[in-house]
């Protein structure tokens, strides 16, 4: 019997917001569950999965059918409500794109780019004052954190302070800060004339709290590593396992 993630009390979160997303109340949903995750988990190919979790193309099709429909997405809003955003930090880190996860047959941009690392994806993650997650944006990995500030914190909720690293030294990332009504703390480069005097440094020394939820997330091999063809699946896959972080909270 492989080993499961799921508690009755953590099962139990899942079903009551699944059933009013409209996902009709079927026995099996909790072994397809169960099998999603153990997939992100170990990142194994789908048609690998034990055969305890039921027939692998079932739960196949069903976490396709989640994806698109946007369903494990709203699962990990509906969780990620009753954050702290009295602070805010945002980072980027690149994920490894697999080999087979090239090739999508389709026109759309899947979010694999050509960096230094090779083929990556980059997410650009969203974590609350207690370093759980609450946005994310998923790029091509040549992407640079600050080309994807502006776009991320455009969907963050009101806070008081965003606190980023010099990765973010922009006057422009700077102002969209304070247009979203918060107050930045960005350090400035060493060759920067106006200084970083206006910097709180013992509020910035919290900042490992984005970087903590990253290795986290980093424990899911799905996610460590990207094997999914598709932005969407890969973009569902992380905010499930954003949900399992928030599931005990």
């Amino acid at each position: 019997m492989p080993r499961l993630m799921l508690t009755d009390e953590m099962w139990s979160k899942l079903k009551a917001i699944l059933l009013d997303d409209r996902v009709y109340n079927k026995q099996e949903h909790r072994f397809t569950m169960e099998g999603i995750l153990y997939r992100l988990r170990v990142g194994c190919p789908w048609r690998d999965l034990p055969e305890y979790f039921g027939l692998w193309n079932t739960i196949y099709r069903r976490f396709l059918l989640w994806s698109r429909k946007g369903i494990l997405l709203r699962l990990f809003k509906t969780l990620s409500t009753n954050s702290d955003t009295e602070w805010e930090f945002i980072d980027g880190s690149y994920v490894k794109a697999h080999q087979h996860s090239s090739g999508a047959s389709s026109d759309e941009n899947q979010a694999i780019g050509l960096s230094r690392g090779g083929n990556t994806s980059k997410i650009h993650l969203a974590v609350d004052s207690y370093g759980l997650p609450i946005e994310f944006i998923v790029t091509g990995g040549e992407v640079h954190d600050s080309k994807a500030a502006n776009a991320l914190i455009e969907l963050l909720p009101q806070s008081h302070f965003i606190i980023a690293d010099k990765g973010y030294d922009s006057e422009a990332i700077r102002d969209k800060v304070r247009e979203c009504g918060s107050k930045p703390v960005i350090p400035r480069r060493q060759n920067s004339k106006q200084g970083n005097g206006d910097i709180d440094w013992c509020l910035y020394k919290y900042r490992h709290l984005v970087e903590n939820a990253f290795a986290r997330l980093k424990h899911f091999r799905a996610i460590a590593t990207r094997y999914d063809k598709l932005k969407i699946n890969f973009e569902s896959l992380l905010a499930l396992a954003c949900s399992i972080i928030w599931l005990p909270m």
